[in-house]
């Protein structure tokens, strides 16, 4: 099957790459250093995006094979999102956050937001009646792609913590996102896996390749989504858990150095965000306002009406 070079599709990324090489350049200038390991994950992601977009990928999983198009949606919603947020920080993006609409679409990054997005559009998309929609409209294509792709980059953001978000929303906390995210797509996967009859008519009745009849090709979309997300997940997870620990042990040694200089327990746990230190029990008693303070507040004048009743 041949490329396909859209320039619809092109030109967004041709953008995207040289934006983020203006603006590389001018943070250079200015003595600002980006690693090169950040600059090679953004441009992986760009690059990856395209070849999903315009090689056999497109065309053999549009006409021919359910499984080629569900790792072409692998590569859009997740692996090429994942790579083009490793690439990115607050530096490199604060010319695009300086507008305000985008001020005002910064909400999408809220877990309690992006989470859902992404599981929405995940499980909306592989609805037979949308899927062969897409599979019949160009239009309707190009918006699956698109809600996969902004699905990612939401979710990748709020698990890596490009952007500032709650304070809940700590080193744990995502673990236990990471976890829903392998809930929601595990449970799609094996859906799909273990299907005991074709969900895709136009899958049905696509000339056949490699010797796959419709549902083990089915079995085997399911099975690229799986072992993707169980590979990506294992990698993500490893990571954030690793800082996790790394961030409790950089807790622990503040809170014994401020321990060994004499400060207060109370005041080093709160030198120290997410550390439960029982302030409640170590806090100092609370200090009573004199009668002459009361009295001047008002508040020693019920008390003696009371007394006069």
């Amino acid at each position: 099957m041949a490329w396909t070079l859209e320039p619809s599709q092109l030109l967004p990324v041709g953008a995207a790459a040289a934006l983020y090489g203006w603006q590389l350049g001018r943070l250079r200038r200015r003595g600002r250093h980006v690693s090169a390991v950040k600059t090679a994950c953004f441009f992986a992601g760009l690059a990856a995006l395209t070849f999903a977009l315009v090689s056999p990928l497109d065309s053999i999983g549009e006409s021919r094979l359910f499984s080629v198009h569900m790792a072409q949606h692998v590569v859009i919603g997740d692996l090429a999102p994942l790579f083009i947020v490793l690439g990115l920080s607050g530096p490199l993006l604060r010319p695009l956050l300086a507008f305000r609409w985008v001020q005002r679409a910064r909400f999408l990054t809220h877990p309690l937001v992006a989470l859902p997005f992404w599981a929405i559009a995940l499980c909306l998309w592989h609805i037979p009646t949308l899927y062969d929609a897409a599979l019949e409209n160009s239009a309707v294509h190009a918006l699956e792609h698109a809600c996969f792709f902004t699905g990612g980059l939401l979710l990748w953001t709020a698990l890596l913590g490009l952007l500032p978000g709650p304070r809940w929303f700590g080193l744990g906390a995502r673990l236990s996102a990471l976890g829903f995210v392998w809930l929601v797509g595990g449970a799609l996967a094996n859906v799909l896996l273990w299907s005991t009859q074709p969900f895709y008519p136009p899958y049905v009745e696509a000339p056949r390749m490699w010797g796959l009849s419709p549902l083990a090709d089915q079995h085997a979309g399911g099975g690229v989504m799986l072992l993707e997300m169980m590979l990506v997940g294992a990698v993500v997870f490893v990571a954030v858990g690793l800082a996790w620990f790394e961030d409790a042990e950089r807790r622990q040694l503040r809170l014994d150095a401020a321990g060994s200089a004499g400060v207060p327990s109370i005041a080093a746990s709160r030198a120290v965000p997410g550390v439960p230190s029982g302030a409640a029990r170590s806090a100092p008693p609370a200090v009573t306002a004199s009668p002459a303070a009361r009295a001047g507040s008002g508040e020693e004048r019920p008390r003696s009406a009371a007394s006069r009743a």
